[in-house]
């Protein structure tokens, strides 16, 4: 087995797959060959199906057995060269909206945090529609103060875009980011390193909670809020889905389902 594991490490290495992906796919093979016990390079269908169901079984999630899928169509397309066709759709998932948090919300999440580093984290964040995973990876270079831009090249999927630098938050940036090369990170770990995702993800559920929010909220809720806001605001989607990154425009549509200016300004007859 763990030489399967190795071909397809180094396969997803090659392709420039992010660690978060990789480590997701080699997961999901392990499982699936522990499922399949032996003869891993013959792709039967029916094998594959029935690990489904079993993962299915173990209340496993929609999300996680359609990367366990995708994982299994990477190994015999990529690693074993083998062209033949996988006829398995992807699970279907729960339609649900995310979670927004109002501006007051915001508000007082930010107010709550007495960590200045920790609340600029969480304002840029949200002001420019940021993956926690985006904003930790974040170097001084990134940042155009004039344009009032913020690059992010770590993007979901390798991509590169550009989004919009909240105009409040200048100052405190170049407070922080001062006597900082163009290659430093902008939100260090106290040791200097990166600051991971986790301990970002950590900074926000400790303000929630402070805040006395009650909204089941995570650090993407910031991102959600900004698109969301955006909307609000009567920015036209096709924006906000670039300045999001969106691939789709139907992922950014799923917002015009969350807010409605118009359906806010009726009152209740009651």
């Amino acid at each position: 087995m763990q030489t399967e594991i190795d071909k397809a490490e180094r396969e997803l290495k090659i392709k420039n797959y992010s660690s978060k992906t990789i480590k997701s796919y080699l997961y999901g093979l392990r499982e699936y060959f522990s499922f399949k016990g032996s003869d891993f390079a013959k792709l039967d269908q029916e094998d594959i199906r029935n690990f489904l169901l079993h993962c299915e079984k173990r209340s496993i999630s929609p999300q996680s057995r359609n990367l366990f899928l995708n994982a299994i169509k990477f190994y015999y397309r990529n690693v074993l060269k083998n062209n033949q066709k996988i006829e398995i759709q992807s699970v279907k998932k729960p339609k649900s909206l995310p979670t927004v948090l109002s501006r007051s919300e915001i508000n007082r999440i930010l107010e709550s945090l007495k960590n200045a580093k920790h609340k600029l984290l969480l304002s840029l964040a949200y002001g420019a529609g940021l993956r926690v995973s985006e904003v930790v990876s974040l170097k001084v270079q990134d940042f155009d103060f004039e344009e009032l831009a913020v690059h992010i090249k770590q993007a979901k999927g390798q991509k590169y875009r550009i989004s919009v630098m909240p105009g409040s938050l200048t100052d405190s940036l170049k407070n922080l980011t001062a006597g900082k090369t163009g290659n430093d990170l902008v939100f260090a770990s106290e040791r200097g390193g990166k600051l991971t995702t986790r301990t970002a993800q950590k900074v926000f559920e400790n303000a929630l909670t402070d805040s006395g929010v009650k909204k089941d909220a995570t650090f993407h809720s910031l991102r959600h809020s900004f698109a969301t806001h955006l909307l609000e605001n009567g920015t036209d989607v096709r924006y906000v889905q670039e300045l999001l990154g969106h691939s789709n425009i139907r992922t950014t549509q799923i917002y015009t389902q969350v807010t409605n200016p118009k359906l806010k300004n009726i009152k209740s007859p009651f």
